[in-house]
């Protein structure tokens, strides 16, 4: 399996963009020289972003819970680039409680972003990937593959996750789309735990995974070349499972 495909001249777009993972995985891929397409919500810090990529980028301010958003989002990208090779479904939000006290707003927040908003885009952007027979890379979580008793709605919608990316794969694999699902353990985000600390504040530098290391496997799975594709890469931190086993 070759690893030295060429991402220069290709056009990504990558949700949840202005932090942590999604910011990583952008400047990698505009290091690649990718066009790279960056949305989230934040506009301000997409732009303070983007400000040092270079000129190969595009903001576009994206609620993804959105469809119509989503819609003039993937437009737009067309209109300016002509296609798209990459996609990177990287927002989502967590949410924790017990399941008896988990309120039906945090619920929908969570549902709405991590599945509905994840279906929008993919749906939106298919039918460009299947013509530049492009990559789809969903970023799941190490719930993809555990049940969680402290956080059970956002396993499930990473469960979900888990199942649309392979369905996806199973659909598409064979006109030479490559699909990834990467489930990576702990990241230093600004993402919360359950005590509300982000997880950059919460862990030291180098005692759990850093968001360039999630981008550096993101890198990797798009250089796939030939026939290959990985289909899933559960990057975890190196003593993770014996909190387990």
């Amino acid at each position: 399996m070759g690893n030295n495909s060429s991402l220069r001249g290709k056009t990504a777009v990558v949700t949840g963009a202005s932090t942590g993972i999604g910011r990583e995985i952008s400047v990698r891929l505009a290091e690649e020289g990718c066009r790279v397409v960056m949305c989230s919500r934040n506009e301000d810090r997409l732009r303070e972003i983007a400000a040092a990529m270079g000129s190969d980028v595009l903001v576009i301010p994206t609620d993804i819970r959105v469809e119509e958003q989503v819609k003039r989002m993937i437009s737009a990208t067309v209109d300016r680039f002509g296609g798209i090779d990459i996609l990177v479904n990287n927002a989502g939000i967590i949410r924790y409680g017990e399941i008896q006290e988990f309120s039906t707003e945090d619920y929908r927040a969570v549902m709405e972003t991590n599945v509905d908003g994840t279906f929008y885009v993919t749906r939106e952007a298919l039918p460009y990937i299947r013509k530049s027979k492009g990559n789809i890379l969903f970023i799941g979580s190490f719930d993809s593959n555990h049940p969680r008793s402290f956080n059970p709605i956002y396993a499930a919608s990473k469960w979900w996750l888990k199942g649309f990316a392979h369905s996806i794969e199973a659909i598409f694999g064979k006109e030479g789309i490559g699909v990834t699902l990467v489930n990576p353990s702990e990241v230093r985000t600004e993402i919360p735990d359950e005590d509300g600390r982000a997880y950059s504040v919460k862990y030291r530098e180098g005692e759990v995974l850093e968001p360039d290391e999630v981008a550096e496997a993101v890198i990797f799975a798009l250089k796939c070349s030939g026939n290959a594709t990985i289909s899933q890469m559960d990057i975890y931190r190196r003593d993770k499972l014996g909190d387990f086993f």
